[in-house]
């Protein structure tokens, strides 16, 4: 569910009509509702309610500071995998002790300044990392809290690019060697060992995948504690999945109850990372047509490129696509491309789409996660403007970037300058 609905046939966010704020800041731009943003935070958090538990929202799935502050008013916190999120997060106000840090190549700097800002834990995902950990931990003369993640060997069922916890992906420790690292950490003077991390992948659509990656997770706690070492905390990471097109991905309190169900007898504080479950429904991308062209095939150019939603490009991923104005007008089957000098510009191929002209704007649903946050500057394109709406108001939460925003920090060396 969320509040991107047609009034008198224009499609409004909440209480303003999209029209009027593409006069206002141009286009492309993101847009993001406040009002699903809170719902779907709301209904995953409360899903947990009864056990302690901590939602901690993926960062990296839209990372506007204000958003991020908007979970954090509502008692979450963040998980990152970089020295910028912990950035991001912090200047959002997000409590340190609601942050943990994932990633399989934190730098010795990155983990400093996590140590130093007090952080929750570190997701530890290799016998190297741990090492550093405790090199930095003990120059800075603290007791470094981590997790490991553990790699259960499940498969998600999802797409390649984005599954994490089978064997052959990078992430984390083979479950069946995570015990001689436990213990090896155990004798470290510098670490302090408190969770388990397990996060198996994402747009997951199906529960039992979760199931069986928590009971193997859940065992092998039991072993952790027959060799004396204490769990507190059990981080199943994110990945619940969204609607996009014809999928049908489980509620939040369908997937809680299956995992409370598996958790029981466990005396551990649960951390959670949603992402897109929260924000891919609640953001969209609004873009105006330039031109459309008819040859073999039909094309709708939008001014909207692969650099501003590689989703499509990258996974051939399925976007709805909206007329902003007049929806029900006679379609034909099309192309929608960008600006990019590339093939692959696409944001939909061979779609049904309303029969639009110069000037219309069409709205790029269900990309408020990894939209602006995979964003880029290919082919020297400033990256657009994100705006929030708030009831009958909006807010623009990033400007868009100017030509010299593009060339800031680049010089021309004096041996060029004639």
């Amino acid at each position: 569910m969320h509040d991107f609905q047609y009034k008198n046939e224009t499609l409004f966010c909440e209480d303003v009509a999209i029209p009027k704020m593409a006069e206002a800041v141009g286009t492309p731009f993101y847009l993001y509702s406040t009002a699903t943003l809170t719902r779907h935070f709301a209904a995953f958090d409360r899903a947990f309610a009864g056990i302690p538990h901590i939602t901690c929202f993926a960062a990296k799935s839209c990372a506007n500071i204000a958003i991020l502050r908007l979970f954090a008013s509502l008692g979450g916190g963040a998980d990152i995998v970089s020295g910028g999120e912990l950035f991001r997060a912090r200047t959002a106000g997000v409590d340190p002790q609601k942050i943990v840090y994932s990633g399989v190549g934190k730098t010795a700097d990155e983990i400093r300044e996590a140590l130093s800002a007090g952080i929750l834990m570190l997701n530890v995902e290799s016998e190297q990392e741990l090492a550093m950990i405790q090199t930095v931990a003990a120059d800075l003369g603290v007791k470094a809290p981590v997790s490991f993640r553990v790699n259960p060997d499940v498969d998600p069922k999802t797409h390649a690019y984005i599954s994490t916890g089978l064997a052959k992906n990078k992430f984390g420790i083979p479950i069946t060697e995570a015990l001689r690292v436990y213990l090896a950490a155990s004798k470290l003077s510098n670490i302090t060992i408190k969770g388990v991390s397990c996060h198996i992948g994402s747009q997951l659509t199906q529960v039992a995948p979760f199931v069986e990656s928590l009971a193997k997770v859940k065992r092998f706690i039991g072993q952790l504690s027959e060799q004396g070492i204490s769990i507190t905390h059990l981080d199943l990471g994110g990945g619940l999945g969204i609607r996009y097109n014809a999928e049908e991905p489980p509620e939040p309190a369908e997937y809680a109850r299956a995992i409370k169900q598996e958790l029981a007898g466990l005396a551990c504080t649960l951390i959670l990372e949603p992402g897109r479950v929260i924000v891919g429904n609640a953001g969209a991308l609004i873009t105006k047509v330039l031109y459309t062209k008819e040859g073999l095939k039909k094309f709708i150019i939008v001014d909207a490129g692969m650099n501003d939603l590689a989703r499509p490009s990258l996974y051939d991923a399925f976007h709805l696509i909206q007329a902003v104005e007049r929806p029900n007008r006679e379609q034909a089957v099309a192309d929608v491309v960008g600006p990019i000098c590339e093939t692959g510009d696409f944001l939909a191929r061979e779609r049904a789409m309303p029969k639009v002209e110069a000037d219309d704007l069409l709205a790029v649903m269900s990309a408020g996660a990894y939209g602006f946050s995979m964003s880029s500057n290919y082919n020297s394109r400033p990256r657009v403007a994100e705006v929030l709406v708030h009831g009958d108001a909006f807010h623009v939460i990033r400007t868009r970037e100017t030509y010299e925003t593009l060339i800031q920090g680049e010089s021309i060396p004096e041996f060029l300058v004639s």
